[in-house]
C-alpha cells in the first residue's frame, strides 16, 4: 500500500458487529432528541449528524430562548451535552445497554431544564428488538473500533465534500443519518420526482416520500449494514433506463440488483495506491450515468472550475 493509504483504517465489520449495532441505537437516540426540536428542513435535512474534529455532533437544537448541542466525543470517549447558557453535562462512553445509555441521556437533559420525548423505537432497523428504554441487550462499545471509524470517516467526509463542491445546483450537506448510520451527499436536478414507494422499516412512508420528492443522484457510506462489509454506494432516483448497465469507474465497483444501487468496497478504497482519486472516480463516474441518462442540464448545474 501507499503512504497515500495511511490515514484510511481497516473496518472489518466482524472485528466490532456487536459494536456497530450498539453505537447505531444509540446514535439514533441523539438523532431523535435533534429531531423532537428542529424545525422541518427539506429531505428531512434537519435530523442528521455532523463529522466534527473529535466525532459526531448534532449542531446546535432550538429549545425556547435556548439552544444546546449534543457531541460523541470519539477521542476521549465522551458524550458531551451543551447548553447556550453555559450549563454542561457529560459521561463516559464504555460498554453499557441501550437502556441504560438512554437513561443517562435523558437525565443529563432533565437536569439541564431541557425537556424531551422521543418516540423510542428504532427507524430503518428491520425487527427491532425493543424500544430504546427497554433494550438491556445490545451493549457492547469497543473504543478502539469506535476510533477507526470515526478516523474512516474523517477521510470520507474529506473526499465527498471535494466532490461536492463541484456542483452549483441544490445540493446536500455531507451528513450523517443515523437511521442507516450512512454518510452521504445528495445533488438535485431540480425537477420533481415520481411518487416515492416508501417501505422503509418503522418509517412512514410520507417521510420516504417527501425525502424523494425531486429528481436526484445521490451516494454514501455505510460501515457494514445489509453488505456484510464497509462501501460506499450510488443511486439515481427515479433510477433512468440503462443507469444498471451504464460503464462506471473504478473496476471493483458494481451494481447491486438486490440494493438497486452500485456499490463499492470499502476495503478496495482503503488499500489502492491513491485512495482519493479512486473514490472520486466512483461518485463522479455514478453521477454521471445518473444525470446523462436522465437528461440533466449539466453545464447549468456544474461548477466548470472543478
Amino acid at each position: 500500500m501507499s503512504t497515500n493509504n495511511k490515514h484510511w483504517p481497516a473496518l472489518p465489520l466482524d472485528s466490532w458487529q456487536d459494536t456497530y449495532e450498539t453505537l447505531h441505537l444509540w446514535s439514533q437516540i441523539v438523532g431523535k432528541i435533534r429531531l423532537s426540536h428542529m424545525p422541518w428542513i427539506n429531505h428531512s435535512w434537519h435530523i442528521p449528524l455532523y463529522v466534527t474534529a473529535r466525532g459526531l455532533t448534532t449542531s446546535l437544537i432550538p429549545h425556547g430562548n435556548r439552544g444546546f448541542e449534543i457531541d460523541f466525543d470519539f477521542i476521549d470517549h465522551r458524550l458531551h451535552i451543551a447548553a447556550s447558557d453555559g450549563e454542561r453535562s457529560s459521561f463516559a462512553l464504555e460498554p453499557m445497554p441501550v437502556a441504560e445509555f438512554y437513561r443517562k441521556v435523558m437525565t443529563a437533559l432533565d437536569e439541564l431544564a431541557i425537556d424531551m420525548q422521543i418516540w423510542q423505537m428504532p427507524v430503518e432497523i428491520p425487527d427491532p428488538i425493543e424500544p430504546f428504554s427497554k433494550n438491556g441487550t445490545q451493549a457492547a462499545y469497543d473504543a478502539e473500533a469506535v476510533e477507526r471509524f470515526w478516523k474512516a470517516l474523517l477521510q470520507i467526509h474529506r473526499v465527498f465534500t471535494a466532490f461536492r463542491a463541484r456542483f452549483i445546483g441544490k445540493v446536500s450537506p455531507v451528513h450523517f443519518f443515523w437511521g442507516a448510520f450512512d454518510l452521504a451527499v445528495t445533488r438535485f436536478s431540480g425537477r420533481t420526482a415520481p411518487r416515492h414507494p416508501g417501505g422503509a422499516p418503522n418509517c412512514a412512508d410520507w417521510v420516504m416520500e417527501e425525502a424523494y420528492s425531486h429528481e436526484l443522484s445521490s451516494a454514501g457510506f455505510w460501515p457494514g449494514a445489509g453488505l456484510g462489509e464497509a462501501a460506499f454506494y450510488a443511486y439515481a432516483y427515479p433510477e433512468p433506463d440503462g443507469f444498471a448497465e451504464h460503464a462506471i469507474r473504478p473496476r471493483e465497483a458494481y451494481y447491486n440488483r438486490e440494493l438497486g444501487e452500485f456499490v463499492l468496497p470499502y476495503e478496495a478504497v482503503r488499500t489502492a495506491e491513491d485512495p482519493d482519486a479512486m473514490l472520486l472516480d466512483f461518485l463522479q463516474s455514478t453521477y454521471e450515468a445518473a444525470a446523462n441518462l436522465a437528461g440533466w442540464d449539466r453545464d447549468a448545474l456544474e461548477y466548470k472550475n472543478a
